[in-house]
């Protein structure tokens, strides 16, 4: 599918239905920002070019010097965006709302290409327009996520937005005394700890490697790091309210301890209240 309409694109999915005008508004701007070409969706056993023909308008008005392409596709909508994501900056879709998704986009068809995209995906999740909001937050967890840290880096650098790091880990104090059963250990707010903890040197050099050079790379975000112990997924979600956008690694989490996490960037996909990026760790 590599062309020179993918190839370096911003990959917008389309439905037709009001939650993906949201997402086609967020992509139109992202390609404007990284000076990026745009690339129009909608696939579908019933594909409607009025769906694609009202998205290029919105953008042209908007951006009239943007480089606009459509692709109309009778093909199976995560098929066709996965195939896409091989050569794409990224891909866009979006959401109905809080709580599991329903529409075509981000039903089974969202999950599967968050799964399995080669490049960053983003879900635009509905919020509260009126809210102040305080940035871009990445969660990271070592090595693993040095590909969401750098997305997140440049999406900050891009949008003049200052940039949280946030750390999570779950060790022994984080259960209860039932073996197995997580609980949320209290500390200087919900969840958070405070870095100069002496019992923290391990998650505060795992902490300092992650970022080790990016903040020399870009010299003009603004980073607040945070250590927290608890289940990332209710810690990202804590916070998602105030965020101008999430960024998650799509690997698995799992805590020094052993305990699976499941997939926090599912769980950041059906419950954020704000954009999430879900970056495979092979490309950033």
């Amino acid at each position: 599918m590599a062309n020179q309409r993918t190839t370096g694109a911003i990959v917008v999915g389309l439905d037709g239905s009001a939650w993906t005008r949201s997402a086609r508004t967020w992509a139109i701007d992202q390609a404007a920002a990284e000076h990026r070409p745009l690339l129009l969706v909608h696939a579908g056993a019933e594909p409607d070019r009025a769906v694609l023909d009202r998205a290029y308008a919105e953008a042209m008005r908007r951006f009239p010097a943007l480089e606009v392409h459509r692709l109309l596709s009778a093909s199976a909508p995560d098929d066709l965006l996965s195939e896409l994501s091989a050569e794409a900056a990224m891909v866009v879709l979006g959401s109905r709302g809080r709580g599991p998704v329903r529409s075509l986009l981000l039903g089974s068809v969202g999950v599967a290409v968050t799964r399995h995209a080669s490049c960053p995906v983003v879900v635009v999740r509905p919020g509260n327009p009126g809210i102040v909001r305080n940035g871009v937050l990445v969660g990271v967890d070592g090595e693993r996520s040095q590909r969401a840290l750098e997305f997140a880096f440049r999406q900050a650098s891009l949008h003049a937005m200052p940039l949280t790091v946030l750390h999570t880990f779950v060790d022994s104090m984080a259960f209860g005394p039932t073996p197995g059963a997580p609980v949320m250990v209290p500390a200087m707010s919900p969840l958070m700890l405070d870095a100069r903890q002496q019992d923290l040197e391990n998650e505060r050099l795992l902490l300092s490697e992650c970022l080790s050079g990016m903040q020399e790379t870009h010299p003009d975000v603004h980073v607040s790091a945070e250590l927290a112990r608890g289940l990332p997924q209710a810690l990202l979600l804590q916070r998602a309210a105030r965020m101008n956008l999430i960024v998650v690694g799509s690997h698995v989490g799992r805590s020094a301890a052993g305990l699976a996490f499941g997939s926090v960037s599912a769980s950041m996909i059906e419950h954020a209240t704000c954009p999430v990026a879900v970056v495979p760790a092979g490309r950033g």
